[in-house]
């Protein structure tokens, strides 16, 4: 009888350090999930405050302001529109290298191409 009882109190102990190791387990498995959590929550206030951001900045009248004060833009009005033609022998209008700088790439001027 007294190994029984030996042998019931080693089970009943690794019982109860089982019990006191899970609950250990829980508690720092919960402390994550509450950081997880605080941590969601201020990401979906950044997500908000960025998105409201973006919307005041891409507002149509932000951007024109910006264009004609900063960057000294003007509007394209008709009588400021430049056209170019091919002479019929010329090369084709996709042969021709698309230019980078002057009139015909500032915001000012469009420039159209095309044959007669």
């Amino acid at each position: 009888m007294n190994r029984l009882n030996i042998l019931l109190l080693i089970i009943v102990m690794g019982c109860a350090l089982s019990v006191v190791n899970a609950t250990n387990q829980q508690r720092q498995i919960f402390i994550q999930l509450q950081r997880a959590q605080s941590q969601e929550r201020q990401l979906q206030q950044d997500y908000s405050q960025l998105q409201y951001q973006q919307s005041a900045l891409s507002k149509t009248s932000r951007i024109e302001q910006i264009a004609t004060d900063s960057l000294k833009m003007q509007g394209v009005t008709t009588g400021r529109t430049q056209y170019l033609t091919l002479d019929p022998g010329a090369a084709k209008a996709e042969d021709a290298p698309i230019p980078t700088s002057g009139p015909a790439s500032t915001p000012a001027a469009t420039t159209r191409k095309g044959t007669r």
